[in-house]
């Protein structure tokens, strides 16, 4: 096993090398640069004033000569300092941010986990029935409705109209004021509405995935073979198909990590959380190169990292499975 995480591990920096490659490329050819943004607008600006900019930002060099620079730097864990009017360490920014992000990314993937897996259970058990059809039309609207849209109405019904749950941020104004339980009362009524926006298309489609499985799986010879024995359904269902059924749905679990992450631009967004998902966007709007590439190389290292422990999870739900090196 160990020979195999550190295989796995030497094969992700070809990989992230990939990523920071086409990331960089990307970001060039997009329209618009941090310089623009400032002198665009401000008729006291000459063309040496301009050449000056470019020359401090580091602009005015050969693209392949920036992207060389910065993978010099970030190789050495410096990111770089923010173009935005801050000027501080990206890696600081981003570090003030990751953990709130982080903690909405794992809470939300722990909700889907735990509704997700016994709705699709149940609904592989009981296919057809009342309730399978009603989780179907669960799973449609979950993956036809807009995130953004869903928060915003969500926002209105709950934060306008009834005035149970706050729309903005992770405190209120008086946080400072209030007590610990006051606190935690007050952070869990913020992230209320954050997690199921992210959680909702997420749940909407693991339970399906779930679903498939099982009723692939139920389907075995060796399911009818424990029925034939006399076992309860029970036992049947969760001792001889669930773990079987799982293993796919490990996948996922790895291959959901960047959907999360990027799911994060638009929630933080919409609900004014500071995590990295607000920072990044932020960052493209001011054409905030070094932090943009700090957030891409940090979500592409988490992204591996989810694929990683899904791969090493394989077996952990099937000891049939063993990884070698």
């Amino acid at each position: 096993m160990s020979k195999y995480i550190l295989k796995r591990l030497i094969l992700m920096i070809p990989v992230l090398l990939g990523i920071t490659i086409i990331s960089f490329s990307v970001m060039k050819v997009a329209p618009g640069d941090p310089v623009s943004l400032v002198t665009d607008l401000n008729p006291n600006m000459n063309e040496e004033a301009i050449k000056r900019i470019r020359a401090h930002y580091g602009l005015d060099q050969p693209v392949y000569m920036q992207y060389l620079k910065w993978l010099r730097n970030m190789l050495m864990l410096d990111f770089g300092r923010s173009f935005a009017s801050d000027n501080r360490p990206v890696i600081d920014k981003i570090l003030e941010r990751i953990p709130i992000t982080i903690m909405l990314n794992v809470i939300s993937l722990l909700l889907i986990l735990m509704v997700a897996i016994p709705i699709g259970v149940m609904s592989a058990v009981k296919q057809n029935s009342l309730f399978d059809r009603g989780t179907t039309v669960f799973v449609f609207l979950g993956f036809a409705v807009p995130t953004f849209w869903l928060a915003l109405l969500l926002m209105i019904l709950f934060g306008v109209k009834l005035e149970w749950l706050p729309i903005s941020g992770l405190r209120s104004l008086n946080y400072a004021n209030l007590g610990t339980f006051e606190r935690v009362i007050d952070i869990a009524k913020h992230l209320i509405l954050p997690i199921f926006v992210s959680a909702f298309g997420g749940l909407a489609g693991m339970s399906r995935y779930m679903r498939s499985n099982m009723l692939e799986v139920i389907r075995q010879d060796y399911v009818t073979t424990a029925r034939a024995k006399g076992l309860d359904e029970r036992t049947v269902i969760f001792k001889h198909a669930f773990r079987n059924a799982l293993l796919p749905v490990v996948t996922l679990l790895g291959l959901s990590v960047p959907g999360l992450i990027g799911g994060s631009v638009i929630f933080e967004t919409v609900f004014a959380i500071p995590g990295m998902g607000q920072l990044f966007y932020q960052s493209v709007m001011m054409r905030d190169y070094p932090t943009i590439m700090g957030i891409l190389v940090i979500g592409a290292v988490l992204t591996l990292l989810g694929n990683l422990l899904a791969d090493i999870s394989y077996s952990v739900a099937d000891p049939r499975i063993r990884v070698s090196g």
